[in-house]
Parts: structure tokens; C-alpha cells; sequence
């Protein structure tokens, strides 16, 4: 693969440019000028380790439910059967966020969460708001250059632009995610609202 860049002067942890992630994959800069390293066995850890080693990308959509699929058609079968219940667990790690909260986010009762713990799936609508939330998530990392502790700090504030609602928050319909994108969008663009 070969690095993609536009508009943008992409480095590496050492500070040259950026052609090969730390495990040694090579990245391909996709999707608004962000690097997404193809090595996703790396970036499966705990938010807290993702915090202190540096800034943290994602390849594609999903990539931070543990997801490997990297066409559409694929991630809308996925979410068609429902993802499996490891993909909220692995979010939850990446984020910081508490399995409880991740699953208030996408609408999942205390005890409903329980019984997709036992079975190990998730519905399809589930699975939809979890790609949804980790969508919103992916983006704002990237606006924050890989930073999780800036991404997660932006997106549990509440924002002017939101009407004073928190972006996390508002991210549970698909209209307010949708405003959420927008927001992001305006701000890689320089329109601060």
C-alpha cells in the first residue's frame, strides 16, 4: 500500500514521515487526510495505555468496535446479524467509557445488556447505534489528530453549537449524530459556530 496524502503533512511518532505504522504495517491515509495504520492488533488496548502512547488512528469505519471489515456492503451484513457483543466491550475499552454507559448510549437496558452479554450478539437496530456512536467517536478523534483525551473531553461537553447538549449525548439519534458530523465538519474547516 502506499501512503496518501492531501493537504496535510503526515508524521509518525518520530516525527518523519509517516509510511509504516510501529508494527511495521504500512498505512494508507484515508478519509479527510487521517492515517489509519492497517495493524489493528496495536490498538487494542485499554483507553488509558492509548492515552499515554500517543495519538491513535483508525482504518476504516467500525475500526474501533474490533471490527476488520473494510467494505460497505460487509459492515451492513455485520449489522444485519448483529455484532457480536466483544465489539461493544472493545469500544468501551478504546473509549474510556464504562460497558454501562457505552450501552446507555446506544439504548440498551441494564438487564437486556446481561442477556446479549450471555448470548454474545447484539441485535441488529443495537449494533446500528453502536456503528453510529463509534462513528461519531472515529471522527472526532480524527479532528483531534489521534488525541483520545481531547476527543473524549470535546465529546462529553456540552457544545453552543448543539444548543448546550453534549455531543455524546445528542449522538443517540441519528439526526442529532448527523448534527454531531456536522459540527466536526465545520470545525476541521475552520468555521467555528
Amino acid at each position: 500500500m502506499f501512503l496518501i496524502e492531501r493537504n496535510c503533512e503526515v508524521t509518525g511518532r518520530t516525527g518523519r514521515p509517516y509510511d509504516r505504522s510501529p508494527g511495521g504495517a504500512y498505512c494508507i491515509a484515508i478519509w479527510q487526510n487521517v492515517l489509519y495504520p492497517t495493524d489493528m492488533a496495536s490498538h487494542r488496548r485499554n483507553a488509558a495505555q492509548v492515552m499515554r502512547s500517543g495519538p491513535v488512528h483508525y482504518r476504516a469505519r467500525g475500526a474501533s468496535l474490533g471490527l476488520t471489515t473494510l467494505s460497505t456492503d460487509d459492515l451492513i451484513h455485520a449489522v444485519q446479524r448483529g455484532f457480536p457483543f466483544k465489539s461493544l466491550e472493545t469500544f468501551s475499552a478504546e473509549t474510556g467509557f464504562a460497558p454501562a454507559k457505552v450501552a446507555s448510549l446506544v439504548g440498551i437496558p441494564e438487564r437486556t445488556l446481561a442477556r446479549r452479554k450471555s448470548t454474545g450478539r447484539l441485535s441488529p437496530d443495537e449494533s446500528e447505534r453502536l456503528l453510529r456512536i463509534s462513528s461519531i467517536f472515529e471522527k472526532a478523534l480524527a479532528l483531534f489528530e489521534g488525541s483520545v483525551e481531547e476527543t473524549l473531553e470535546w465529546l462529553t461537553q456540552p457544545k453552543k453549537a448543539l444548543g448546550d447538549k453534549v455531543p455524546m449525548d445528542y449522538s443517540r439519534s441519528e439526526l442529532g449524530a448527523r448534527e454531531v458530523e456536522n459540527l466536526i465538519g465545520r470545525l476541521e474547516h475552520g468555521v467555528f459556530t
